[in-house]
């Protein structure tokens, strides 16, 4: 009950405030292909959290895909990178509405109406490590080949204004490893201007744009990590190292103005002040190996994501304080957390003054007001109006409400 209710607490100060919400979380759950056995064991799921009801459901089942790498939302739509495909669902009803073969697909990145992807798979050469589609039909415009494009494989993708930058690390040849960051001009689809990351940005494998400048997270060859700055303006990239370590980093995320981050199969979370570049110390409250670190813009709570790869996966949510306020379970390998976040058109001014009860609710709902009660989704949409002082809400889906009479508002939940 109390989480329900601090939970409640977050919306009013979204809706008074921000005038936004968070409507769902998605998980990306990579699954477990057995490469012994050339077999799936667990296959890639897509997965919905109900923030406001703390609940988990798998919204979809990815089938005869060894893994998955990226998710993304744009607009009504999310769009998923899974092995050799790239999948195109509907935000609401999670139904399929596209898809198209991309052999080593990695990740993905929409803007201007064009679906930007990277390639890149062991022990395998493609003439194009960069894809554009059409964002909404998902047909080819433009594979931009290995002389005009990316000569090795590419990973992560950052969009500043018409750019689209793209982290080249040729991660998968072991030894041969890459530290270059492309440009993608989105209006005329040439790619240049890349930019070398020097011998300690070999491998970047996260890209990240905070206070116009680009950072990369750099693996190096394995033996350690490095954290990188490029100038957007004079294309310098300073370049420090994290740590020497018989691994690199095994998952970073920007959190409020730190960047932290993990080595992999430690336990300590870090944290990097980028206007020093420098290390400032570890986080407290972690002592957990984690998979996937993502700050949820709305109340900055902070998932991180936990599995052993082949069993079990976990998210874990921290607040501000890093208290943990709770935790879900996944199928397995939740390895990318993307956040929903809807505006709350003319929902300001929530009133403190109306009673209604009980709250949460299951099925009925009585409002101590005279006067039309109506009902609104988050969204501003009516959804139930009534002058009795008792309301039927058993159509309702679980999530938050608006209840509103003689213009003063509150918030319902329904079970």
């Amino acid at each position: 009950m109390k989480k329900v209710l601090l939970i409640v607490g977050l919306g009013l100060s979204v809706c008074m405030q921000a005038q936004n919400y968070l409507h769902q979380v998605l998980i990306l759950n990579e699954g477990y292909f057995d490469y012994n056995l050339n077999q799936i064991v667990t296959p890639v799921t897509v997965g919905s959290y109900n923030p406001t009801t703390q609940t988990y459901q798998e919204v979809s089942t990815i089938n005869n895909m060894r893994f998955a790498s990226d998710l993304i939302i744009d607009g009504n739509a999310y769009y998923v990178a899974a092995d050799s495909k790239i999948l195109k669902y509907d935000l609401n009803a999670h139904s399929l509405i596209a898809e198209v073969n991309c052999p080593g697909v990695r990740n993905l990145a929409v803007s201007q109406g064009k679906l930007i992807a990277t390639r890149g798979e062991y022990l395998t050469t493609y003439d194009s490590y960069l894809h554009v589609y059409d964002a909404n039909s998902l047909q080819l415009i433009q594979a931009i080949d290995t002389v005009v494009g990316p000569k090795w494989a590419a990973q992560n993708i950052a969009v500043v204004g018409d750019k689209a930058y793209i982290a080249v690390n040729n991660g998968y040849e072991w030894g041969n490893e890459k530290g270059i960051v492309g440009a993608l001009d989105l209006t005329t689809l040439t790619y240049g201007n890349e930019i070398d990351l020097g011998p300690d940005g070999k491998n970047p494998d996260n890209l990240m744009v905070y206070n116009g400048k680009l950072y990369t997270v750099n693996n190096k060859d394995w033996s350690g990590s490095s954290v990188s700055e490029i100038s957007l303006v004079s294309g310098v990239a300073n370049t420090v190292n994290l740590a020497n370590a018989g691994t690199g980093c095994g998952t970073s995320a920007l959190r409020d103005d730190k960047l932290v981050y993990q080595i992999s199969m430690e336990t300590t979370l870090n944290e990097f002040d980028m206007s020093v570049m420098n290390t400032t110390g570890p986080v407290v409250g972690h002592q957990t190996s984690y998979y996937e670190l993502a700050q949820e813009p709305v109340s900055g709570n902070f998932y991180c994501s936990e599995t052993d790869f082949f069993s079990y996966g976990t998210v874990h949510i921290f607040d501000g304080t890093n208290t943990e306020i709770t935790q879900f379970a996944t199928s397995t390998s939740p390895g990318t957390v993307v956040f929903d976040v809807r505006p709350s058109v003319g929902l300001t001014e929530i009133s403190e003054g109306l009673a209604v009860y009980p709250n949460p609710a299951n099925d009925l709902v009585t409002v101590d007001h005279v006067g039309e009660k109506l009902v609104y989704a988050l969204d501003g949409t009516l959804l139930l109006s009534s002058n009795e002082p008792t309301l039927n809400i058993s159509s309702l889906a679980s999530g938050m409400y608006v209840i509103a009479v003689n213009g003063q508002k509150t918030t319902i939940v329904k079970q």
